[in-house]
């Protein structure tokens, strides 16, 4: 993990690692460091899920066998899904990339460094590939909603919000609940992903 080189990539992988810099520098989510210092630095690479979406990750498989594991619970998705299946009105939320809404300590923003062809980056909000990121996301995520899961009406998981209720009323008054919670942390959220 030391100075490593970023991987060969073709032209195409170099546009789009491109086009993920450039977006996540604007989001105030990496910035761009020297090449003066030796670091710790691992390389940047581009994820396709199955349904042809893609995000830029850094290969953290190196730190995360040195990361101790945060043991907090993530819902199952079976447990949650019984919930909603007689349920009248849904309506399901996504939190804007989220793991990137969070911030991380400035001491652990040496470990989260990149390199690839356009040069070195650090990450000061949560990366992708971290091993913790999902059960830190979700225990922010519960803290936030401890109430609404309490009353029954709300599932969280990781990033993704579901609000279920039988009256469209309740519905409505749901959803400005969650939104609510949002604002003064100023987590973005979608209501389609």
């Amino acid at each position: 993990m030391l100075g490593r080189p970023p991987y060969p990539a073709g032209l195409e992988t170099r546009k789009e690692i491109e086009k993920y810099i450039n977006v996540l520098l604007d989001m105030d989510v990496i910035r761009k460091i020297g090449c003066n210092e030796i670091v710790e630095i691992t390389t940047a690479v581009i994820i396709t899920w199955h349904d042809g979406n893609s995000r830029l990750c850094g290969d953290f498989r190196a730190l995360n066998n040195y990361t101790k594991a945060d043991k907090y619970p993530i819902p199952r998705i079976p447990h949650a899904l019984d919930k909603l299946a007689k349920i009248k009105y849904i309506t399901k939320m996504h939190c804007m990339k989220g793991f990137h809404q969070n911030g991380v300590k400035s001491k652990s923003t040496k470990l989260l460094r990149i390199i690839c062809h356009m040069g070195r980056f650090e990450y000061t909000k949560m990366p992708f590939g971290i091993k913790n990121a999902p059960a830190h996301f979700q225990r922010m995520m519960d803290t936030i909603f401890q109430e609404e899961i309490l009353e029954v009406w709300l599932v969280v998981y990781i990033d993704d919000i579901v609000i279920y209720s039988e009256t469209w009323q309740d519905h409505v008054k749901y959803i400005d609940r969650v939104i609510i919670e949002f604002t003064p942390i100023n987590l973005k959220i979608v209501l389609k992903k």
